[in-house]
């Protein structure tokens, strides 16, 4: 006989989302449709968008030799600004994709194509959100603040990129990384070359990451005529990859380099380039597994890169310290 309580928890569960996660097991039932719809129940996409905000401050205070309690609630304050903004993006994200996502196997049991939100109630839970959001990021440096306003633009145009171009994972790096400006500039009060860079090997990092993504929903993706790189790539894929692995390592080493050269600690940079030498292994360590005709191995790779993140964070980290 089935188990009343398990059958409570798993009652509109999203199809790839971690099994047992705390959302479906111990969120209030009527909570559960609006976490959904930011993600909760799948948090790795919190973390890509958090990793590159860290990567950004520890880098700016590398730069600066210091490291103070503003410091620390930037990093908090992105933690709790990654989920909400993450939140917010994925619910508009699922509004504008609500038909296409009714059509693909994977996400037809999203809140909106399975019935448990209305758009109007999405949207309600969208707007809360940015405004919460919104009030941490007024606690930053007036250049974050601008940083972070122009940043809706992109969250704005993502979902629809899929549609004109092939190169939606571009948009998505675009957004993603975005963080890396603003940390630094939440820390220092203006741009520099070195987060530029470092934005940029956010980028090449996203597409490698999202292509594999993409790899899960290809045949789907094709019946509809939604784009990506993972179609557009198809088996040459591999080469692809390795040339924005190998882009996203040297990107990242440069920004280091402009950002710590300077310092006279060379302990410190010798620790600083650790992180995108171990970043690139990392990476090289997915291409090993890749299988782009397995969908779970794609999804498991795509997780991975949470570690992958955490990495650069720790070597920027334990950089500080010398």
């Amino acid at each position: 006989m089935t188990d009343p309580n398990q059958m409570t928890e798993t009652k509109g569960q999203v199809a790839d989302a971690v099994k047992g996660n705390w959302v479906d097991r111990y969120a209030p039932a009527a909570a559960r449709p609006y976490l959904r719809l930011s993600r909760a129940d799948r948090p790795i996409g919190t973390w890509l968008l958090l990793l590159p905000c860290w990567w950004g401050l520890l880098l700016a205070t590398l730069s600066t030799g210091s490291f103070g309690l503003m410091d620390a609630w930037i990093m908090v304050g992105c933690g709790i600004g990654a989920f909400l903004m993450r939140g917010a993006g994925c619910t508009w994200n699922d509004i504008t994709d609500r038909k296409i996502d009714a059509a693909v196997a994977r996400t037809k049991s999203r809140p909106i194509p399975s019935g448990q939100v209305t758009v109007r109630q999405a949207l309600a839970w969208m707007v809360g959100q940015a405004l919460v959001a919104f009030l941490i990021l007024m606690t930053f440096h007036k250049t974050a603040i601008l940083l972070g306003v122009g940043s809706l633009a992109l969250v704005a145009i993502y979902p629809f990129a899929k549609r004109f171009t092939w190169w939606p994972q571009i948009f998505l790096g675009l957004a993603f990384n975005w963080g890396a400006l603003l940390a630094w500039a939440a820390h220092t009060g203006s741009l520099e070359a070195a987060p530029v860079l470092l934005y940029l090997s956010g980028i090449a990092w996203t597409i490698f990451y999202d292509t594999i993504y993409a790899h899960q929903d290809k045949e789907d993706d094709a019946l509809i005529g939604v784009k990506s790189t993972a179609r557009l790539f198809g088996g040459n894929t591999r080469p692809w990859l390795r040339g924005f692995m190998v882009l996203a390592v040297l990107l990242m080493g440069a920004a280091v380099l402009l950002a710590l050269v300077p310092d006279s600690n060379p302990l410190r940079l010798v620790i600083a380039l650790g992180a995108p030498w171990a970043f690139g292994w990392h990476m090289a360590w997915q291409m090993r597994d890749l299988d782009i005709d397995d969908p779970d191995t794609c999804l498991k790779l795509f997780r991975s890169n949470r570690d992958a993140g955490l990495i650069v964070a720790l070597f920027l980290a334990v950089a500080l310290f010398p």
